[in-house]
């Protein structure tokens, strides 16, 4: 009796449909739990309650269903397994692992389908490592599984679970096998399952103290983003976003990669799934893949999901945080995102903010980044880390529009993409005047204890030297470059050299895609050398014409394209300082 009554309070019938946000009546349910719509039992998620009508936001195509159709109430809320298998994975944007999808039904997803997020009958070799009658908590690791060639994956208690270990077997098995058990009776496996709206919980949060190393000069150098740190990448079409962001997850020095592609259009989304599993890590010379995972939600597939797929992929973030690694997630673009929670409002008439977005914009993207975090796992003392990187495509170039200044508000670097600058072919076309990075005073300790002391000094004449150049370049289209000091003359020449020679780094080359910190202190350092002496030389009475052309601080460039960059660099100080000498002559 009970039953049919608990059946008969999670079933229910729709009322109204409006695209992917259709109103229920005749069940009972909470905010955020996952139903079944229609017919074809459709996903969707309560995203509203009023009185007896349920609002709910259906992550799949709606055309076709009517009134009067069921709804079931599943009474969980929106969940993604976790357990060995994730990496190398390539899924939708709640969780179904898309190659399954097409071997099912081709190249186009029907509706209705379901496909769990992790492979039910693959077994796993685990190897236990807590012993019976250990005492566990949430987070404490009691084994490990080779997920991928050179990935531990570390099997974990759930966050709310703790007890003292009664029984633990190290074998082969499926992810749904019971591999041990806690004196309460809870059984462990290697699977679990967990809110993608809740974030996991760390034990301790740490100071953002150490960079993430991109590989990329003017990110390293310039605007460093910390391991654990926000970083948002705002630029208009054909800037170079999603080239930029992909050869992010193929350098910086993350453990893993989640790479979320939201409401980006579908041939982007093709070079990714296509070109990243024959992508070798340059760390391991191992596939690339081996510690990737994909998520892929592309402009045509249905708005609701996009918001999914970005809770999807932070989630799967913080759990390889929580086995000790730093993870780099990459989320393309959230503006896409913007606009999915733009489009659903407007279908729930609430009352529009700032052009047409959602009074709670601010707060949904807030709530995203600020599960970014360094940290003390629960259970383990060993850090791990969440670096959310976030690309805004505002319309037009115009980072004064609400989802580029909501962002701002929350990420704490800014990579700002100029189409001025990839019309002239200069990649990364970051623009130097308008990015900024508000971690450099937090890293300058690690860069001077691991790279050199005077990097910040470096950086910061660098930096000096391109600001002076943008009021000197007012001036020399009114009366040309010759009309300037000599001094300014110099300084607009190193300008250049640090623009052509250092800023400009091509992802295409086998050599120049990556820069290491060695490499990239050495090149700001010749430049400088090259800025010291022309001014002694100048006070020497040397003429600014034959400063300007010495040879030798040309070859300069060659080095970014040369793997045995110190003997060349070291050649090119001595050939400048005898070109310099002879001046005095």
């Amino acid at each position: 009796m009970e039953k049919a009554q608990s059946q008969k309070e999670n079933k229910g019938k729709l009322v109204r449909i409006a695209g992917p946000v259709v109103v229920a009546t005749g069940f009972s349910a909470r905010m955020y739990d996952v139903v079944r719509v229609g017919n074809e039992k459709l996903m969707g998620e309560v995203i509203q309650i009023d009185g007896e009508k349920i609002v709910i936001q259906v992550y799949e195509d709606t055309s076709g269903i009517k009134p009067g159709e069921p709804v079931i109430n599943t009474g969980e809320p929106l969940s993604v397994e976790l357990g060995p298998g994730l990496l190398t994975s390539i899924y939708d944007g709640i969780q179904r692992p898309l190659p399954i999808l097409a071997k099912a039904m081709g190249d186009y997803i029907k509706r209705g389908v379901d496909a769990p997020g992790l492979d039910q009958k693959k077994k796993w070799q685990f190897k236990a490592t807590a012993k019976k009658g250990e005492v566990v908590k949430g987070g404490s690791i009691i084994g490990e599984v080779e997920e991928t060639e050179g990935v531990k994956h570390k099997v974990m208690v759930p966050p709310d679970k703790q007890g003292k270990i009664k029984e633990i077997s190290s074998g082969s098995f499926t992810v749904n096998d019971v591999i041990g058990k806690l004196d309460d009776g809870t059984e462990l496996k290697m699977r679990q399952k967990w809110p993608v709206r809740r974030s996991r919980p760390l034990a301790k949060k740490l100071s953002p103290e150490i960079p993430l190393i991109t590989g990329q000069r003017v990110f390293d150098a310039l605007f460093p983003v910390a391991k654990g740190g926000v970083a948002a990448i705002p630029g208009p079409f054909g800037a170079g976003k999603t080239v930029t962001q992909q050869t992010l997850a193929k350098w910086s020095d993350a453990d893993i990669i989640v790479y979320v592609g939201c409401g980006e259009r579908g041939n982007e989304m093709t070079e990714v799934l296509t070109e990243f599993p024959h992508l070798i890590d340059p760390k391991t010379q191992k596939p690339l893949m081996n510690r990737t995972v994909l998520i892929a939600n592309t402009s045509n597939m249905p708005v609701a999901a996009r918001e999914a797929s970005v809770y999807a992929g932070v989630t799967i973030a913080e759990y390889y945080r929580d086995m000790g690694y730093h993870v780099a997630l990459m989320a393309d673009s959230t503006s896409r995102w913007a606009e999915a929670m733009r489009e659903i409002s407007s279908r729930l008439e609430e009352m529009p903010g700032e052009e047409g977005y959602p009074a709670y914009l601010s707060t949904k993207l807030a709530e995203f980044y600020e599960r970014a975090g360094r940290g003390i796992p629960l259970g383990t003392t060993k850090e791990g880390s969440v670096t959310l990187i976030g690309a805004v495509s505002p319309a037009g170039g115009d980072f004064s529009e609400p989802v580029t200044q909501a962002t701002l508000r929350v990420a704490k670097t800014f990579w700002a993409l100029d189409a001025k600058l990839a019309q002239r072919r200069h990649f990364p076309s970051i623009n130097w005047l308008l990015s900024y990075s508000l971690y450099l005073e937090k890293l300058e300790p690690w860069f001077a204890k691991n790279v050199h002391p005077d990097w910040k000094v470096y950086v910061s004449k660098f930096m000096t030297i391109l600001q002076e150049e943008e009021k000197l370049l007012e001036i020399v289209q009114l009366v040309g470059s010759d009309a300037l000091p000599e001094k300014q003359q110099i300084t607009l020449e190193v300008a250049r050299m640090i623009r052509e020679f250092f800023l400009q780094q091509s992802a295409y080359h086998d050599v120049d895609t990556y820069c290491d910190l060695k490499k990239c202190f050495l090149t700001m350092r010749i430049i400088l050398q090259y800025n010291d002496a022309a001014m002694v030389a100048l006070a020497k009475g040397a003429r600014v014409n034959e400063i300007l052309d010495i040879k030798a601080k040309d070859k300069v460039a060659e080095a970014k394209f040369e793997r045995n960059y110190e003997k060349l660099l070291s050649t090119i100080t001595a050939d400048m300082e005898k070109e310099f000498a002879a001046l005095g002559r």
